[in-house]
């Protein structure tokens, strides 16, 4: 996995929103990657396509496939993140669509620190397959 690291914190320990913090870099990091490596864009298309996936709005409409596949553990680690409290709240998504959004972060982060690239894939693989950005939210 990119840049493995073991940190020096108990990652039980983390604060749920540190733990957001690694994960959208680490979803970020995902979609720039599948874009690139799947389309022809150029780089000022690819920033605007790329937050299609990565906007808060976004995310809580990716959560909704990856919950069903999530396991008790990685249910808890979502629940954590959704219910950390941030002081800003997101231009153009509803607070719970923020929320959710970091709870998704926040279990990304959590795979990512404890070094599961391969689940963190798999969910990722699930999220892709499963997510049109064109589609209105229902």
């Amino acid at each position: 996995m990119l840049f493995e690291i073991t940190p020096e914190v108990d990652i039980h320990e983390m604060s749920p929103l540190a733990l957001a913090f690694v994960g959208d870099a680490v979803l970020e990091l995902l979609v720039r990657g599948k874009l690139v490596g799947t389309t022809r864009l150029q780089p000022n298309r690819l920033h605007t396509v790329a937050t299609h996936y990565v906007s808060a709005r976004a995310q809580s409409r990716e959560l909704e496939i990856l919950e069903p596949l999530l396991t008790e553990q990685e249910a808890a680690v979502l629940r954590r993140g959704k219910n950390a409290s941030k002081a800003t709240v997101a231009k153009h998504a509803t607070v719970q669509e923020y929320r959710a959004s970091t709870g998704l972060e926040c279990l990304l982060g959590w795979l990512y620190l404890q070094g599961r690239g391969s689940r963190i894939q798999e969910l990722f693989d699930a999220l892709w397959a499963g997510y049109d950005p064109d589609r209105p939210a229902t």
